[in-house]
């Protein structure tokens, strides 16, 4: 028994495997997703550290206005009150981040759950589940998050909260599409057979099995949810001036285009990056989970 026992590989550390697991995904990844997983890390950290970085308060004039980049100490310029754009563009990427974050995760969490518990009760649940997606689904998302802060009153978290209500339906869909179809493998009826509950089966054979599908979806959407961040502030519907926020950015210096094309330029390039960086690297993590 010894001797057998010495030739038992030991199972690997946790954080070894998640090393090895990032190595892999970063390994499989072409030379575009591999730009894209090393500039979304640039911008996230830029994010986490954005009071370190921001040379001035980004809801305090530091300059005189319209002073073009490089010149009088901001990286970026000043805008029409002089604001230091470096400084508002960093707090306005952490924005966009966490507000991405938030409205993925609670898609996540709401439709995934809606998903699962269709996927595994069938029958009239499922209908009545999927019925009330399909109606959420058939509504234009934008229009509806729309209408929602008008009633509701501009803000940002109001903004969150319209988003987050029309974005779930999405992953109710996935959730129950991939459970329904591992719900027909034999290793479900395996577990039936041997007095696995619905409870078991669902949280111990299925989820897990599912689990891949909505991490790909997840960081494919962070792209798309800057954006419509980024144009629900645009609209003016995000947090009322002077937060900084990248669209509204935009959307106030758009009118200086022809004349001080930085104001609105900087802050349109950073949501350009952004949403170019999410969706390089969710391709990537997409290739690498569909190849393993």
């Amino acid at each position: 028994m010894a001797v057998a026992e010495a030739f038992i590989p030991s199972a690997p550390r946790r954080g070894t495997a998640r090393i090895g697991g990032a190595r892999r995904i970063v390994g499989r990844a072409s030379i575009a997703e591999r730009v894209g997983f090393a500039l979304l890390a640039v911008l996230v950290l830029a994010a986490i550290f954005a009071p370190l970085i921001a040379p001035y308060n980004p809801i305090t004039p530091s300059g005189l206005p319209f002073t073009s980049p490089l010149h009088g100490g901001h990286l970026m310029g000043t805008d029409e009150v002089g604001f230091d754009i470096f400084s508002r563009v960093l707090y306005g990427l952490r924005t966009s981040l966490v507000g991405a974050v938030l409205v993925v995760t609670s898609g996540v969490i709401i439709g995934g759950l809606i998903g699962l518990v269709a996927g595994v009760a069938g029958g009239w649940v499922d209908t009545v589940l999927m019925r009330f997606t399909d109606l959420f689904l058939a509504l234009p998302g934008p229009v509806l998050a729309i209408a929602f802060v008008a009633a509701l009153g501009p803000s940002g978290f109001h903004t969150l909260l319209a988003v987050a209500i029309v974005w779930w339906p999405f992953y109710a869909r996935i959730m129950r599409g991939e459970i329904r179809a591992l719900a027909a493998r034999p290793h479900l009826e395996a577990a039936t057979l041997a007095g696995a509950g619905p409870f078991r089966r669902a949280f111990r054979h299925l989820l897990p099995g599912a689990t891949s599908a909505i991490v790909v979806t997840a960081s494919l959407d962070v792209g798309n949810l800057v954006l419509t961040l980024a144009g629900l502030s645009f609209l003016g519907l995000g947090a009322p001036a002077p937060a900084p926020e990248l669209g509204a950015m935009a959307a106030r210096g758009l009118q200086y285009l022809l004349q001080e094309w930085w104001v609105p330029v900087m802050p349109a390039i950073v949501v350009f990056l952004l949403t170019l960086a999410s969706n390089l690297s969710g391709d990537g993590l997409n290739a690498t989970m569909s190849d393993s």
